[in-house]
């Protein structure tokens, strides 16, 4: 079993720019301080089309979770789920497979005491304090393991969270061990921004991240190029079409694509054999 670095508790300081406050900004939701609408806007001055990628990173997820609950998928946990919105994946799940149960992890307080408040009322979804980043302590929660039989296939989301990430090794490493704890017929969802599509607008993003949040420990400072995507999914089987743009992977019919090059993370969804 691999080792993993001790994750520092996150408490609640609305002076420090948070990212998953920063993507609901972008979204037009109100669950934002002063510090995360400053850094929010200084991002958005370099990258305008930042709120449609975000858009269509809930559109990417909310196809995958429809795949995944057609295909079978009755147990989902969507790690750094963020803020909710709508069309959140125990809704969707449970539109295309009523019996689904879905866990939803994150790392920010607020986060979760909001996303309790959202399903308390629902015996099939928890909301629970947990990190990517301590896989082992994250499938140890005692509600995780209360909901999620891990001996049964489960799909794993990790949807933008990685690329939070300032570390390639840890996610390397991350997502061997969740390859590891799932079961064969599970899947694991992944999308992740990369530089090599927009590399004059996320240069200067990660320049930006560097000076305003790296100090605080929280956000990227270098993105992966696409190529170097794949190997997050390991031996897990890609279903079609494979790694791809996110409004590539299983476009709705007749949906308008994005112009070209405004979207610049790609996603997958892979099967453990």
């Amino acid at each position: 079993m691999p080792g993993f670095p001790p994750v520092e508790p996150v408490g609640f300081d609305p002076s420090i720019p948070n990212e998953a406050r920063v993507y609901d900004y972008w979204l037009g939701g109100k669950n934002n301080f002063a510090a995360d609408r400053s850094a929010a806007e200084m991002a958005l001055r370099i990258a305008p089309e930042l709120p449609m990628l975000c858009r269509e990173g809930r559109k990417f997820m909310r196809r995958a979770v429809r795949f995944l609950a057609e295909a079978g998928i009755r147990q989902f946990i969507d790690i750094g789920c963020g803020l909710p919105t709508q069309g959140n994946v125990h809704e969707i799940a449970q539109r295309y497979a009523p019996d689904a149960r879905v866990v939803y992890v994150d790392y920010d307080p607020v986060v979760v005491n909001h996303g309790q408040a959202l399903v308390e009322d629902d015996e099939r979804v928890v909301v629970i304090h947990g990190d990517v980043r301590d896989p082992d302590g994250l499938f140890a929660h005692p509600r995780l393991r209360g909901l999620v039989d891990l001996g049964e296939p489960v799909a794993v989301l990790l949807v933008g969270v990685l690329s939070t990430i300032n570390d390639d090794d840890l996610t390397l490493a991350l997502t061997r061990r969740l390859r590891q704890v799932i079961t064969p017929g599970s899947y694991i969802v992944i999308s992740h921004a990369v530089s090599d599509i927009r590399p004059e607008v996320t240069d200067k993003l990660s320049l930006l991240f560097a000076n305003e949040w790296a100090a605080k420990d929280d956000g990227r400072t270098r993105l992966p190029t696409r190529a170097e995507i794949p190997r997050l999914f390991g031996d897990l089987e890609l279903v079609e079409p494979g790694l791809v743009l996110l409004p590539d992977w299983r476009p709705d019919p007749g949906r308008l694509r994005p112009p070209k090059n405004a979207v610049w993370s790609v996603g997958g969804v892979g099967r453990k054999r």
